[in-house]
């Protein structure tokens, strides 16, 4: 005869007892995993710890996969998924942000980021920078956040005064006299290379598609093949982390600015590099 010890009662089937456990107010029973628990409380625990459930305690929901319980958590509740905690209210999870992730969350977007690095070129774009920056050429008059988004524009050739990259490049290397941010030892290779324009034509088919001979990239238009070829790729890295301990090279001055700004290596720290930026940056302008 079944018995429930729990209850102290005796049952005259087993379909008698287990509609006992089903409405009794002494058992909560975990249908999933056969386990019987004595109060609500015990049984929402084992929801909430069991692997074997994927259940949000604040609703009372349950999901069948883990990746739609977090889906459900990021939609519907203040959840810091790298702590895997839900807090009261989106207050909360700002004051936890604030506290535990300061490294990589902008407090006036509430927004976290993935790494340091990006949170650093987050505060650095236009959504926190004034656009400060003045093209210095006449007829142009855009702005910009940074010098180096000013002399991407430069080299890139959009500006109307018509200066492009091996303007600013042939520029630098005639003022950089101290060799602050240029390396001479490449200048010799690159100003060899510094009028040459290569160009791509129809024998540069290789039978599927347009080949650089340099880097052997494939291209299947012979306009993107010239675009490449055109671009900083296989130019000379002239320009120099003026930092020796990083000793980093570029193609161009904007990547060598974007290197700077980003305090990557400490180097914007120096004085001496602001002063070598500061001038060759005013002697654009005084061109004008």
């Amino acid at each position: 005869m079944p018995s429930c010890r729990r209850c102290d009662r005796y049952f005259n089937s087993w379909s008698a007892y287990d509609q006992h456990i089903q409405m009794s107010s002494s058992h909560w029973m975990c249908n999933e995993c056969q386990d019987d628990f004595p109060s609500w409380l015990g049984l929402k625990e084992h929801y909430v710890q069991s692997p074997n459930h994927h259940y949000c305690q604040y609703c009372d929901s349950h999901f069948d996969f883990a990746s739609q319980l977090q889906n459900h958590y990021e939609d519907e509740h203040a959840y810091c998924g790298s702590c895997n905690r839900v807090f009261k209210n989106d207050v909360g999870l700002h004051q936890h942000n604030r506290q535990s992730h300061a490294d990589v969350y902008c407090i006036s977007c509430r927004r976290v980021f993935r790494s340091p690095s990006n949170l650093h070129a987050h505060l650095n774009s236009s959504l926190h920078r004034p656009k400060d920056t003045f093209c210095p050429f006449n007829g142009c008059g855009m702005a910009f956040i940074n010098k180096s988004a000013l002399a991407l524009h430069l080299e890139s050739g959009s500006c109307r005064s018509g200066v492009d990259r091996r303007f600013i490049d042939n520029f630098v290397r005639n003022n950089d006299r101290s060799n602050a941010i240029t390396n001479p030892a490449r200048l010799i290779t690159a100003g060899e290379r510094g009028n040459v324009q290569l160009i791509a034509t129809k024998q540069s088919w290789n039978g599927r598609a347009y080949e650089c001979v340099l880097c052997h990239s494939q291209f299947r238009d012979l306009t993107d093949l010239n675009r490449h070829l055109a671009s900083p790729r296989h130019q000379e890295k002239v320009y120099r982390c003026p930092l020796s301990s990083c000793n980093a090279h570029f193609v161009s001055l904007s990547g060598l600015c974007q290197h700077i700004e980003s305090e990557r290596c400490g180097v914007a720290k120096f004085k001496v590099v602001k002063d070598a930026m500061d001038n060759i940056f005013s002697k654009v302008a005084r061109l004008t």
